[in-house]
């Protein structure tokens, strides 16, 4: 009996029925894992962008008092900077994008009849087979109901986002306490780990700070480029509502591999309701904008630091969206990063203790 406990197989088998126990109990409490998870969203929401903003500007906090700048008064001062250009742009976008929203939401009626023009041109057309033809139709009348529904709830709840407006205004109070003391932060972390791994602990931190310091810092930036240029060729081009679609092309660039797509779907949508001269050219200018993000400005910006192979960011990608939607797409990837860097720390652990 001792000697088929210690078989491999048998092994492998208990892991086995232990992990779809484990499902099965998860699969039993999935309506309270949902109502815990809704929860700590709702109370972390402000910490973890918090955090990332600190994560964000720290290496400048951290340069100026390297300079003999006091911590609060460098914080101070990044803050200031910081704070007043995103006002700055704020002020300026924000009355923009709520008219844009609103002008499209008065002309969706419109855009509808023009796009059911468009699918009743293609339904006269005989080379395409019926099944298709009710397909399309069906899909224009459910994206024509959402799209509807989507932008009226947006508008109708522009003036009662009280939540939104506390957590935008408590935002930069945690921002502020956690750059000032970041460095205490670390160290408290460490005195919980017990003193024969805090070393190991350390090397793991600057590693993940590696893997994730630079790409998320850099992809701000190229997120904002990319958005800049989209936004420098819609203007160019006269396409309607250039703002709104270039923001959704900037915040869905972060996505990698599927966020270009993300990105161009409305601003096609929108161009097809205009001509197909108009689909050809926001065709060419999101294709002109990947090519440069992808060739000149990521490269130069963020670097390939992350060293993930592409089938491993799609796996990380599908899980994150099924779990958090398109926030989970967007913090996929540098989790993913971020575990890769611990597994492959235990694993370096488990070897030495082997070896010794």
């Amino acid at each position: 009996m001792e000697r088929f406990t210690k078989n491999r197989l048998f092994v492998w088998l208990v892991y086995i029925i232990l992990g779809l126990l484990a499902i099965y109990l998860m699969l039993l409490l999935k309506p309270l894992i949902l109502n815990v998870y809704v929860f700590l969203r709702a109370v972390l929401a402000p910490f973890i962008i918090a955090m990332i903003i600190s994560y964000v500007l720290n290496p400048v906090v951290t340069l100026l008092h390297e300079r003999k700048v006091p911590r609060t008064i460098a914080v101070l001062l990044i803050y200031a900077v910081f704070c007043t250009a995103i006002t700055v742009l704020l002020v300026n976008l924000i009355p923009m994008f709520i008219n844009q929203v609103q002008e499209l939401n008065r002309h969706v009626p419109e855009l509808s009849m023009r796009a059911a023009d468009i699918v009743t041109d293609i339904n006269n057309t005989s080379f395409l087979p019926e099944s298709i033809r009710t397909g399309l139709n069906k899909s224009l009348v459910h994206m024509e109901k959402k799209l509807s529904e989507t932008l009226f709830n947006f508008v109708n709840n522009i003036g009662s986002m009280l939540n939104a407006v506390f957590i935008a205004f408590i935002i930069p109070f945690l921002s502020f306490y956690i750059l000032k003391d970041f460095d205490v932060f670390e160290r408290t972390v460490i005195t919980y780990v017990p003193k024969s791994h805090r070393k190991n602990t350390v090397r793991l931190m600057k590693d993940i700070d590696t893997a994730l310091g630079s790409y998320i810092r850099g992809q701000f930036l190229v997120c904002f480029i990319v958005g800049l240029l989209a936004y420098c060729g819609y203007f160019f081009i006269g396409m309607p509502y250039a703002l709104l679609l270039a923001g959704i092309v900037a915040i869905t660039n972060v996505i990698p591999y599927l966020g270009p797509f993300f990105g161009a779907a409305p601003a096609l949508l929108m161009a097809s309701t205009i001509s197909v001269k108009m689909v050809i050219l926001v065709a060419i200018i999101n294709t002109a904008c990947q090519i440069l993000e992808g060739n000149v400005i990521s490269p130069q910006v963020v670097g390939r630091t992350l060293h993930l192979h592409p089938l491993s960011i799609i796996f990380a990608l599908l899980v994150g969206g099924e779990i958090a939607g398109i926030v989970g797409m967007i913090l996929a990837v540098p989790i993913f990063a971020a575990c890769k860097v611990i597994v492959q720390h235990m694993f370096a652990y488990y070897v030495r203790r082997k070896i010794i």
